[in-house]
This record gives C-alpha cells, sequence and structure tokens, in this order.
C-alpha cells in the first residue's frame, strides 16, 4: 500500500524566497537554524545578499531579442545556465540529500559540486549521471588526501573544487544551534518537542525507516567507518593549514590523478587570486563561505569585479554568497563571473520539496536570467558587461 503525503499541496513555489519561508515552517528549528548560520554578527552573510540591491540597470524600451542564450562555457564544459551546485555539508533536511540535488543537477544539466563533508557518497552522486565535482578540504595527511582524490576520480569525478578558507560559525550573536553527533533514537526523543512541531519532515525521513545520517561517507578510510561530523570537522582543524606549495601539490596530484579541472574556493583578495593562477588552478571562486567565515569580510559581489580583471583572462572566475534571483546571477556575469554558485538557495528548495525542489530553484533563476536579459536588451550572458549596471561610487572593493 502507497502511502500519501498528508500534507501535501501545491509543491511548486515562485521564488527563492518563497522556497526559504517553505523550509523555515518544515524544518526543526535547529535543522534551519544551521542553514542560515552565518558567524557572530552575521554581518558578511548579510552583506552578501545587500549589496545586489545596491547595483541598478538602465533598461532598454525597445530592441530587446526574441530569443536569448542563457548558455556559458565554464571549468571546460558547457552549461545550459550559469548556474552551478556549490558544495555543502551534510544535507539532513531531506532523506535523499545530495544524490535528490544531484538528480536535478542532471536533469538542468548543469554541474554538481559534492562536498566531502556530504551524508551520500560519490559513487551514489556519480551514479546519477551528474557532472560532479568533488570538493576537499585541505585534512588528513598527504597519502589519505591522495586516496580520497584516487576514490574520487574513479568514481566519475569530473573536477576537484578545494575549499581552504577557514570556516568557523561560531560565536553566533543569536546562537549555534544544537547539532548532534548521531540521530539514533535517543537523541530523537530527546529532539521530539522540536520535531513533532516540524511533522512533514519527520514524515518523510519516516518513510524511510531511517534517522538523518551526519556522518562522513567520502571520508571513510578504505574498508573503514566513515567518520561523524564532528569527527571529520576535527579532521579538518587539527590539521595544519596548507601553504602555497601545498596548494601546488593538491593541484598536481589531481592532475595526474584526472586531468580535470582543478579551481580553488574561497578567494578574496587580488594578490591571493593571482597566487592560485601561479599555482596552476583551471578556475577560482571569488566567495566569503557565505558569511561563516571571517565575519566582517567584504560582500562577495564587491570583490568579484577588481579579482576578474585582474587573472579573468587566465582562469575561470566564477562567484558565490548571497545569489537569491536571476538578476543576482545577471549582475555577477556583467561584473566578470563566468557563472555563480549557490548554496543555501538550493538547499531551500530541497527541504521544500525534494528533487523537484531544487529544479525548481533552477527553474526560477533561469526565469529571472531570461527576464534580465530581455529588458537590458542583451541577446546572450556573454554580452553581459559593467556598462549594463548602474554601479554607485566605491561599490568594488579591492583587497590585496
Amino acid at each position: 500500500m502507497k502511502l500519501e503525503n498528508p500534507w501535501r499541496r501545491n509543491p511548486w513555489f515562485e521564488s527563492v524566497a518563497v522556497a526559504q519561508e517553505r523550509a523555515r515552517r518544515r524544518l526543526p528549528k535547529p535543522v534551519y537554524g544551521a542553514l542560515v548560520a552565518g558567524s557572530e554578527r552575521g554581518q558578511s552573510m548579510t552583506a552578501n545578499q545587500d549589496a545586489f540591491a545596491d547595483l541598478g540597470w538602465a533598461p532598454h524600451v525597445v530592441g530587446q531579442h526574441a530569443q536569448r542564450d542563457l548558455g556559458t562555457t565554464v571549468f571546460g564544459h558547457a552549461i545550459p545556465l550559469p548556474v552551478l551546485i556549490s558544495p555543502t555539508g551534510v544535507q539532513a533536511v531531506h532523506p535523499d540529500g545530495e544524490v535528490a540535488v544531484a538528480r536535478a543537477a542532471a536533469a538542468r544539466g548543469t554541474i554538481m559540486g559534492l562536498s566531502n563533508f556530504a551524508s551520500r557518497s560519490v559513487e551514489e552522486v556519480t551514479a546519477t549521471g551528474a557532472t560532479t565535482f568533488f570538493q576537499m578540504y585541505w585534512t588528513g595527511d598527504r597519502d589519505t588526501m591522495v586516496e580520497r582524490m584516487q576514490r574520487a576520480h574513479d568514481a566519475g569525478a569530473q573536477g576537484l573544487i578545494a575549499t581552504l578558507d577557514w570556516s568557523f560559525s561560531i560565536g553566533r550573536d543569536w546562537g549555534s544551534p544544537e547539532i548532534p553527533e548521531n540521530v539514533d533514537l535517543r537523541t530523537m526523543l530527546r529532539l521530539a518537542p522540536q520535531v513533532a512541531a516540524r511533522p512533514r519532515w519527520a514524515w518523510q525521513f519516516g518513510r524511510t525507516g531511517s534517522f538523518p545520517d551526519l556522518t562522513a561517507p567520502n571520508l571513510a578510510p578504505p574498508g573503514g567507518t566513515a567518520p561523524t561530523f564532528f569527527g571529520a570537522y576535527y579532521e579538518w582543524m587539527t590539521t595544519p593549514p596548507p601553504t602555497w606549495d601545498d596548494v601546488a601539490w593538491m593541484r598536481e596530484q589531481w592532475h595526474q590523478i584526472s586531468g580535470t579541472p582543478f579551481v580553488l574556493k574561497g578567494v578574496c583578495r587580488v594578490d591571493d587570486a593571482m597566487r592560485a593562477v601561479d599555482a596552476g588552478v583551471a578556475g577560482i571562486s571569488v566567495s566569503n563561505h557565505g558569511g561563516n567565515n571571517l565575519d566582517g569580510t567584504p560582500a562577495a559581489i564587491r570583490m568579484l569585479k577588481p579579482i576578474a580583471d585582474r587573472v579573468g583572462d587566465q582562469v575561470d572566475v566564477v562567484m558565490d554568497g548571497g545569489v537569491r534571483r536571476g538578476s543576482d546571477v545577471v549582475k555577477a556575469l556583467a561584473l566578470g563571473a563566468k557563472a555563480v554558485l549557490i548554496g543555501r538557495a538550493y538547499l531551500w528548495g530541497l527541504a521544500a520539496n525534494g528533487q523537484a525542489g531544487v529544479e525548481n530553484v533552477l527553474d526560477v533563476l533561469s526565469g529571472g536570467i531570461d527576464s534580465a536579459l530581455r529588458g537590458l536588451a542583451v541577446g546572450s550572458v556573454a554580452e553581459l558587461q559593467p556598462e549594463h549596471l548602474i554601479v554607485p561610487d566605491g561599490f568594488h572593493v579591492r583587497t590585496g
């Protein structure tokens, strides 16, 4: 007998903001709190979104193109939409987690970034057919890192994303949500009041007969057991931070194993972007880790143009942080990005409606991009330039 969802309603939503609100109503408070995250004041997290509103348009009234081309080529892959899936850890907002996200990415033809802190294995994710870029932190010894690169390549990963910026979402002014070490029966009973307040979320997991998985299978040693999320985080925190020579070593190891693109995520400074080019990367992501690293770091969109102007002719420059609308994507492309990565936006879609919710988010962004291009009388994202924007004095921030 097939169980029907007793809370089912029209699952479609018209904006990322609506997806976020549905996620807020559906998820237990600690789970939703972990998604909004942000460190200390949440200053950088908020700035990432607010900065887009400081950029204006000067739309044409005549001369629009009947058809607009939203496609681009980034990291050697032609994609129909300049929006990539940013790697995010343990996606316990939905039972299918990263597999659902990967299926959505495959359905929309874009690149899936998979965190090494993910709750689903790289083998499960690549089996969806999604073009998968495996993400790694600098964690563990060098032999362990090579083992993990080899596993990702053997599974079919077509690129590697190195995330090296320090993330410490602690000391939040509004308090940090409780995240248990393991989700077992005892934990579920202890958290029962919060879970009971969100029955739809509990019902989803109840159908699968399992609890949310807070382990990191991609960090399991060969033939060994996957560490918990906190075990993986401890390994990361206790690994000596990398040098630029280590970055070059990591890039070289991946090149020997796979020969596919190596991308450095978390770049905030022009001089770091230049060092990344010297280390041989194929691309960089201008990012402040969604506001989860050093609070007070400028909004990613403010740092984008100075970095793209300096190295955009040598490597592919993408950006992540604060993207909630298709018009945000167009603004980033006009300032030099080849594409953007989204994180919270697709997680809210996943929480709201699983794979279909992630596809819904991608479709919302696609529609917004197309609408902005039409208003600007631009026929292709490749034609976007800073001149299409009204940029206030002092908007761009050059660091380094």
